[in-house]
């Protein structure tokens, strides 16, 4: 969860929009004061100050709620709380006990606006509070164990939702830091390989090619023989380059989530992707593929889409013909895919990739938005033939 998150500052219109809702679900429990200002049969003015001061209430409620967040001094909310309280009190006692449930939101707001070391102290205290004015409003005893409960669990569930979402930040933000990481260390293997295997087949080609050079006019056909040492050795090397990046192309589906997730955000494409990237023992061929095909997609969906959303999601089932496992990448946009371009480039090199692991791709227009479905073997030829 980001900004929007309980004890922390919305950070764009969408999550303004989800927390006034998720908040106001709560001011439903006003209604007790609320059908104390209609049927309590208060004078005229009363219930003009009591409309102000519930008025007044809730607007300090959302704003302490809305702003806390990136940096706030404790000080300062911990006086936001202090006028709630105060506030609360002064309407309980002159209106009656039907007001003393907005401690219970006093509660609530200190377990969401505070961090727990502070808040382990203001929800008892608010819920003292509550009890001893329950003790002086006439009729509060009959109210008191009611209300006290909900102003306990409900301020301490605040702040183990907080803290729970607080958390949820950090591992994702962790494996985001161990994606990038891996990327590194991968990068330092393929230097690492390169300089091994090019530095002694460069070195060799060198040597050979001078020898091979004062050989020439008096002695040509040992000049052939070193000539074709040469013509050997590039040839290996040539294989153990093309070993050695073959191997630092394959990309892994944790990493290609990973990169999606930020690729996604930075387009403001709300993301949907599986928690987990692959069942265990997926071959290392198909979970490549479905790989490439989840950063084509999210590519696609980046430039093209002009959407909003995007949902990611990653199936294993059973066929006849064994466990596949699919991939399927669903936007809400109005574009398509960019037109195939050169052979591995595009839906036309993806759907090769696919085929050259056993799989199949389809690709087309689906409800409101696009969707591309990836299907591979989860386990690889060999296996299946092995009986594996």
């Amino acid at each position: 969860m980001s900004g929007g998150g309980i004890g922390q500052r919305p950070e764009n219109r969408r999550q303004q929009t989800v927390k006034v809702m998720w908040t106001a679900v709560w001011l439903v429990f006003l209604s007790a004061p609320v059908n104390d200002l209609l049927h309590g049969g208060h004078a005229a003015t009363v219930q003009v100050l009591g409309w102000a001061g519930l008025a007044a209430f809730v607007v300090w409620y959302m704003l302490l709620l809305f702003r806390t967040g990136r940096g706030d001094r404790t000080n300062a909310v911990l006086g936001a709380l202090a006028v709630l309280a105060a506030e609360s009190a002064l309407l309980a006692l002159t209106l009656g006990r039907e007001w003393l449930v907005l401690f219970v939101y006093v509660s609530i707001a200190s377990g969401a606006a505070l961090p727990l070391r502070l808040a382990r102290w203001t929800i008892p205290g608010a819920s003292l509070l509550l009890g001893a004015l329950a003790l002086v409003v006439p009729g509060g005893r009959a109210v008191m164990a009611a209300l006290l409960v909900p102003a306990l669990l409900g301020g301490f569930a605040m702040t183990g939702v907080r803290e729970l979402i607080r958390t949820t930040v950090a591992l994702r933000e962790a494996r985001a830091t161990v994606a990038r990481l891996a990327a590194n260390e991968e990068r330092l293997r393929l230097a690492r390989d390169l300089h091994d295997l090019l530095g002694h087949s460069l070195s060799l080609i060198t040597l050979k090619s001078e020898l091979a050079g004062r050989m020439l006019p008096d002695h040509p056909d040992k000049a052939a023989r070193q000539v074709a040492d040469i013509e050997q050795v590039s040839r290996q090397a040539l294989v153990d380059v093309r070993e050695a990046v073959s191997g630092y192309r394959r990309p892994r589906l944790a990493e290609e989530l990973a990169g999606a997730e930020v690729a996604l955000t930075a387009a403001r494409i709300v993301a949907e992707l599986p928690a987990e990237p692959a069942p265990n023992g997926v071959c290392e061929e198909s979970e490549a593929a479905l790989a490439w095909a989840l950063r084509e997609a999210v590519t696609n969906v980046v430039r093209h889409s002009g959407a909003r959303r995007c949902v990611v999601e990653l199936l294993e089932r059973r066929t006849p013909a064994g466990a596949v496992l699919e991939l399927s990448v669903e936007d809400d946009g109005s574009g398509g895919p960019a037109p195939a371009g050169a052979p591995g480039n595009g839906l036309t090199g993806l759907a090769e990739r696919l085929e050259k692991a056993g799989g199949a791709l389809e690709a087309n227009r689906f409800r409101h938005g696009f969707r591309l479905v990836a299907r591979v073997p989860a386990a690889s030829a060999a296996d299946i033939g092995s009986g594996a």
